[in-house]
């Protein structure tokens, strides 16, 4: 992981960018960390925006949680909805 202060950031736009397509680019700021960079080259925009979607993560999380069931009773209930809607 790369650290870069702010106002060398400021200098560096392009080779941090750089730098954060193959790693992690920590700013900081009087010394102290204050963002992360992180390079998303070849993502697409909705990959990007649902990985940085806190909203989409609390959704993901809450299901988690939630009760599971096997996946031979997923393919059981699959195949008695396909047969009632024949």
């Amino acid at each position: 992981m790369k650290t870069i202060s702010v106002r060398e950031f400021q200098k560096k736009i392009r080779e941090s960018v750089d730098a954060a397509q193959n790693d992690r680019v920590v700013l900081t700021k009087n010394g102290k960390p204050a963002a992360l960079l992180i390079g998303v080259k070849g993502q697409d925009w909705e990959s990007v925006v649902l990985q940085t979607s806190a909203p989409f993560w609390k959704i993901i999380e809450k299901r988690r949680k939630e009760k599971t069931i096997p996946i031979r009773e997923m393919r059981k209930r699959m195949k008695a909805l396909d047969k009632k809607n024949r």
